[in-house]
């Protein structure tokens, strides 16, 4: 993508780079959430979930993740200028005006809604209710040490959205502790994310959790690893999966550890080399679901899932 950018024609190029089309890690975490509700909430025995809703989940990833890139740099425009990673983004060098920023955030909103609306009318007003959480996360960075559970909660709604999808409501036996173990593990990458700044957000007075955390981080990222691995076991007892999906729960686990182990908080290179793996686990997770789904019995499990989902609706009611 880095490079389809570094092409682009010089009117184009500043819209893709504010819309970070050169750094698409972005829209990998803001997609396999959505993937991972997805993959859960397919009926038992099938090889793979829905490409129609798997197409709309990434493109729409990758929409609203450009949208909230552009909501983020409208709203850090001074603050951007200050800091050496940031100082070249679009706005802040001149390249995009507020007003053009602003009439381009509204192109990306009518694409994201376009898209919601494809969808059953559960989860588009599921969906829509996850834009104040967008809109507010920069605010946060200014108000509060932790604006990371803020982005965790905004970037993880797909975990309900992609099982409202299917069924046109949430299980919240199963989409809870899946959007907990998203949560969790926004809080460990944007953590790690956000160590590479940390002297300059000290200038600047913004917060986050890498200066919440400070030298204690390796031990609340721990924290958070035993959450995110505990809810994606709790998840997989209430969906009925498999040795497949329970696999790849290990294999996260393992990363997990791995990565608190060896993290150098000190480091900006090792924090994005960190931040940048988490692409990887992502999908591991989302493979494990595919597969465990896959081995699943349809006659053990149906009935199972369908009193799950009825009594979660009757719970709404």
């Amino acid at each position: 993508m880095a490079v389809l950018v570094e092409k682009a024609p010089s009117e184009v190029k500043p819209y893709m780079k504010l819309m970070r089309m050169d750094k698409p890690i972005g829209s990998w975490l803001l997609f396999w959430p959505c993937g991972w509700g997805l993959g859960l909430a397919a009926p038992p025995g099938v090889p793979f979930p829905d490409p129609a809703l798997l197409g709309l989940f990434a493109t729409g990833a990758f929409i609203m993740r450009g949208a909230g890139c552009t909501i983020n740099d409208m709203w850090d425009k001074d603050i951007d200028s200050k800091v050496k990673r940031t100082q070249f983004r679009p706005i802040t060098s001149g390249e995009v005006t507020m007003f053009d920023a602003l009439v381009f955030l509204g192109g990306q909103l009518g694409l994201g809604l376009l898209v919601l609306l494809q969808l059953n009318w559960y989860s588009v007003i599921l969906g829509a209710a996850s834009m104040g959480l967008v809109i507010i996360y920069p605010v946060c960075k200014r108000c509060t040490y932790w604006p990371q559970a803020v982005l965790g909660l905004a970037f993880n709604w797909g975990a309900l959205l992609g099982w409202s999808a299917v069924h046109g409501q949430c299980n919240w036996a199963a989409c809870l502790p899946l959007y907990v173990a998203g949560v969790s593990w926004t809080m460990i990458y944007d953590t790690i994310y956000a160590h590479q700044d940390k002297y300059d957000d000290i200038v600047l007075g913004i917060k986050s959790t890498a200066l919440k955390f400070g030298d204690n981080t390796n031990l609340w990222l721990s924290a958070f690893s035993l959450s995110m691995t505990s809810s994606l076991l709790f998840t997989g007892y209430i969906c009925e999966q498999t040795w497949p999906y329970y696999t790849s729960v290990a294999l996260v686990a393992i990363q997990l550890a791995r990565t608190v182990s060896t993290l150098d908080i000190n480091n900006p290179e090792d924090c994005a080399k960190k931040f940048l793996s988490n692409r990887r686990l992502g999908m591991v997770l989302f493979l494990g679901i595919v597969l465990g789904t896959y081995f699943k019995d349809p006659e053990n499990t149906s009935l199972a899932i369908d009193t799950l989902t009825q009594l979660s609706a009757m719970s709404t009611t």
